[in-house]
């Protein structure tokens, strides 16, 4: 069985939490036996070895037995959650998937067959021929088309075989984001409690940290923004937290340095990951540094031209969409730019996003952290836009906590840049945005187009807009 060593390690403390669902524990036998259950649930269902099978729900005790016994099954699994429904058809489509069993708010399942089509797509039936489970993960696709990322399941579970500190978790990220399955599996093989959350909205968090004594927090830098903005942490006791990671995107300094002062006593530690890749060891210089090391076993690192390149034993098999992005040798630029200080890297941001202007470098991170310490500024999207003269001017969308005079605003702006940033680094133009720049992943939104539900700011009613 593929997941033999996983399901010998689950039955070592039956009695235990392996995960808390809807403010109720659920043991390690109950988990144990949901897994033995779905076995004669997948053969009545014809679920047979090699099914391309899409599990759409999040952390509840049928989803992650399922999940658990589709792997042993060496089945080729693709996660999917509510955020997305707008791609549903389009990812279906794209992963072949033949079943899915789809679990609702009570976690109640339903089957359905999509197709008896055989598997076509040369990377899924080389999986299925080596009789070896596959993972299939969409990006966000928040710079372009998603792309459908094949990994070689077994390959991913390995890593976890080697004990490691026993953490009570919060499922932050999603199942259908590699950052969530490595939470859930990281978790579960080390003998921690999963505790799933209703909704990921900072209060509700908050509540669960302080209901079920959470020691881990995997979260997105955007997230802990939100925290800080919201103050649900008044009024919820937090002091359980031991440990909160964060990754996805790049912190901004001034969000950490409020974190770390808010919270001294818990660990801050930068993550690094993609889905391409899986997720790296990292170690944070200190809990209030954005210099991070990172690596691993498994995992080989090497900076090319101020650019962050990785090889990793456990890299997907390669895109069922896209051509690959390994050389020859098995490197893939991750186009994430960083300085270098001995062992340690500082992200600077993906290439893609950098501004040009008039030939120097700009990145939206930098202007963005120097914007969010402006007193009314709540949040921060820095951006480019094109310009015939100097190739691209930067621009900002901002959130304000209370209204205010759009004249003054421009004065203050630029007052508070001045001293900090080089005059081709402030922006020229400033949108006031009245809605979050968060998006449904609690990712920054850096571009209009990147998402539904972000105003587009075309409609006065929505943002105003005004030049430096």
């Amino acid at each position: 069985m593929s997941v033999g060593w996983l399901i010998e390690r689950l039955n070592e403390q039956p009695e235990a939490s392996a995960l808390i669902w809807r403010d109720r524990p659920v043991s390690y036998s109950a988990l144990t036996g949901q897994f033995n259950r779905w076995q004669g649930e997948l053969d009545r269902l014809g679920i047979t070895p090699g099914r391309v099978v899409g599990i759409e729900g999040d952390f509840s005790p049928g989803a992650i037995s399922l999940l658990l016994a589709l792997i042993a099954r060496q089945a080729i699994v693709v996660p999917l959650t509510r955020f997305a429904a707008a791609h549903r058809a389009e990812f279906l489509e794209i992963a072949e998937v033949q079943d899915i069993i789809t679990f609702d708010d009570q976690d109640a399942w339903r089957h359905t067959r999509c197709t008896e089509s055989a598997v076509r797509h040369p990377l899924l039936r080389r999986l299925l021929d080596a009789k070896r489970a596959g993972l299939v993960l969409f990006s966000s696709g928040s710079t372009g088309k998603s792309k459908a990322a094949l990994h070689d399941f077994e390959c991913l579970l390995d890593r976890f075989q080697s004990r490691r500190q026993r953490w009570c978790t919060l499922t932050f990220l999603l199942l259908d984001h590699i950052g969530g399955i490595n939470t859930l599996f990281f978790t579960l093989a080390n003998g921690g409690t999963v505790v799933a959350v209703r909704d990921r909205d900072p209060a509700e968090v908050c509540r669960t940290i302080a209901a079920h004594h959470v020691e881990l927090l995997p979260a997105s830098p955007s997230f802990l923004n939100l925290l800080l903005i919201s103050e649900a942490y008044r009024h919820h006791d937090l002091s359980s937290l031991k440990r909160i990671t964060y990754g996805t995107e790049v912190m901004p300094e001034s969000t950490l340095r409020r974190l770390h002062s808010l919270l001294p006593s818990v660990t801050l530690q930068q993550t690094y990951g993609l889905s391409e890749l899986g997720i790296l060891q990292s170690k944070s210089r200190d809990s209030g540094s954005l210099w991070v090391k990172v690596g691993g076993e498994g995992f080989e690192t090497r900076i090319v031209d101020g650019v962050l390149w990785i090889r990793a034993r456990t890299a997907m098999l390669g895109y069922l969409n896209a051509p690959s992005p390994f050389d020859a040798d098995g490197w893939m630029n991750t186009q994430d730019e960083v300085e270098v200080d001995g062992e340690y890297v500082r992200i600077l941001g993906r290439r893609s996003e950098i501004i040009n202007v008039g030939g120097q470098k700009v990145y939206p991170a930098e202007v963005e952290n120097v914007l969010m310490q402006i007193p009314n500024i709540l949040d921060a999207t820095v951006s480019g836009e094109h310009n015939p003269i100097m190739g691209n001017i930067v621009t900002a969308r901002v959130n304000l906590s209370a209204p205010e005079d759009l004249a003054a605003l421009k004065q203050r702006i630029r007052a508070f840049c001045k001293d900090r940033l080089p005059p081709f680094k402030i922006p020229v133009r400033i949108q006031v945005q009245q809605e979050s720049q968060v998006g449904a992943r609690l990712k920054k939104i850096r571009s209009y187009g990147d998402t539904t539900g972000v105003r587009d700011g075309t409609n006065p009613n929505q943002s105003k807009e005004i030049h430096l």
